[in-house]
């Protein structure tokens, strides 16, 4: 159909482009990561215009997340650079920059639970290193390292329930981890090649999205 056309059209896009949107203050902005540069642009205007232009990585940004810590708003970003940046973005500029990872970080999420349970404003990451690490970016220091992935960690998301105390974790040595944020210990391990196996023919079977 016409629709379904349209889809694939704009699906085929997004991925060639290397395009990543997510809405935030009250669903009137989004946030767009294109290549080395993250721009944030209005939306529901008469004309939609660039308010903020994020540059800082060396290559290619792969992920990017919003949250408001204490009323202030901010972006992280994970590079091919092997670093995770934070933005600040009413002030419009980087105010941090950690380089733990010894590979490209594929996924950046921020803790809600440290926030609510610890007051603290920290960012989860994942890489190429086969690491996943927690950063205060307040503090400017690294909290957690959770280890047990034997390949690339792709994907990351935190739990929906118990206020985001729960890690999920997608590799590239096909399992799917799930994590206690508050005791660093992994929980559970699943095996999932015997689907990869049933999946044979689909050239892109890759863990790259979790949640």
């Amino acid at each position: 159909s016409k629709e379904e056309e349209i889809q694939t059209i704009i699906h085929y896009w997004v991925r060639t482009l290397n395009i990543q949107l997510g809405w935030i203050k009250d669903f009137d902005k989004f946030v767009v990561n294109y290549v080395y540069t993250i721009f944030m642009f209005d939306t529901f205007r008469s004309s939609s215009k660039l308010i903020n232009t994020f540059s800082g990585h060396k290559m290619a940004v792969y992920s990017i997340d919003y949250s408001t810590f204490d009323d202030c708003q901010f972006i992280c970003s994970g590079s091919n650079d092997k670093t995770v940046r934070v933005w600040d973005i009413d002030k419009n500029k980087q105010i941090q920059s950690f380089n733990g990872h010894s590979g490209p970080v594929y996924c950046v999420k921020f803790s809600s639970y440290y926030y609510h349970n610890h007051r603290r404003n920290v960012i989860c990451s994942s890489s190429d290193d086969k690491t996943i690490r927690f950063w205060d970016f307040k503090y400017n220091r690294q909290l957690q390292i959770f280890n047990g992935h034997t390949h690339c960690v792709n994907g990351i998301e935190f739990s929906p329930f118990n206020g985001g105390r729960y890690l999920c974790s997608g590799s590239g040595d096909s399992t799917i981890r799930l994590w206690d944020v508050e005791t660093s210990k992994s929980l559970h391990s699943i095996d999932i090649s015997p689907l990869q196996s049933n999946n044979s023919n689909d050239n892109n079977n890759k863990m790259n999205n979790i949640g």
